[in-house]
């Protein structure tokens, strides 16, 4: 099993950071809010603890985290990325020390504060921050895997985004890892199976499906269906009719309708590219 979680007001990092908050709990562990105790004035950090297991698997864990940390640290260099300063080693825990951000994920912002709601502006720029982000990763042939709202994080009241938790990234070309990632934004090969004519899956592309489903959750504040499989009976209506059913369930405009029946294709191989997504977006007047 592995250790408890340390208690707030625990001391990392030879006493230069305390840990003051939880900020949330998730299968790695628990991410904490901590604060500088060097500073003149207080700075706070987001810091990530993955204890480590006492089983027997826990060379596999290991080189799992370090995947995670190393695949985050190459992608930190860009500004829609969440900055990821420095890695705290003990013998109990692996802390990763990241930005903190007051203003919380996308997934607040659209739900509780509707931040986005019929903002055109807003959306066109906060969408192409994320294709930028997610771009950039793809350039280092880093593929994140769990593209959702709750893995971007927001500053400056939303108006600026940042990608995080590369817990799922993978640096393959193609893969076997199946549903890896939250079932909402999982594209449908990534489930496996039926819409895997190929026995593996691009997470290029699973990453554009996401991006698709994101596009939706900004502008609509809810999800297009529940799972993108073959017993979800909404999308099995999608699938029956793909140019025209979006619009009949969700208040999206005909120009977005266009774009997302081209990430939204079942198909991997047929999807767009982030590039065309991009001038699409670019062109788009009304979302």
């Amino acid at each position: 099993s592995s250790p408890s979680p340390p208690p707030l007001g625990t001391f990392i990092d030879n006493g230069a950071l305390e840990l003051v908050e939880v900020l949330g709990y998730g299968g790695y562990g628990v991410v904490y809010r901590a604060v500088d105790t060097y500073s003149l004035k207080p700075t706070s950090y987001a810091v990530k603890c993955l204890p480590h297991s006492q089983k027997r698997n826990t060379a596999r864990q290991r080189q799992l985290h370090m995947r995670e940390i190393t695949l985050h640290k190459l992608a930190s260099a860009h500004p829609n990325v969440v900055t990821l300063h420095r890695v705290i080693e003990d013998y109990q825990y692996t802390y990763i020390v990241m930005d903190y951000c007051p203003d919380g994920d996308l997934f607040a912002q659209i739900l509780h504060h509707r931040r986005y709601l019929g903002n055109n502006a807003l959306i066109k720029d906060v969408f192409l921050q994320l294709l930028d982000a997610v771009e950039y990763c793809h350039s280092l042939h880093i593929y994140h895997r769990d593209l959702k709202p709750e893995n971007v994080l927001c500053f400056d009241g939303g108006l600026r985004l940042a990608i995080t938790d590369f817990g799922l990234a993978t640096t393959d070309e193609m893969s076997t890892e199946f549903r890896t990632g939250s079932v909402y934004h999982m594209s449908p090969e990534c489930q496996g199976a039926y819409f895997t004519p190929t026995r593996t899956y691009s997470p290029l592309f699973n990453d554009i499906w996401s991006l698709g489903i994101i596009l939706l959750n900004l502008i609509t504040g809810r999800n297009p269906w529940k799972s993108a499989a073959p017993d979800d009976c909404t999308f099995q209506a999608y699938l029956r009719d793909p140019l025209h059913f979006l619009p009949t369930v969700l208040p999206i405009s005909e120009e977005v309708n266009q774009l997302l029946v081209r990430t939204l294709e079942v198909d991997w191989r047929h999807r767009i590219t982030l590039r065309e997504m991009r001038a699409a977006v670019k062109e788009i007047d009304s979302f």
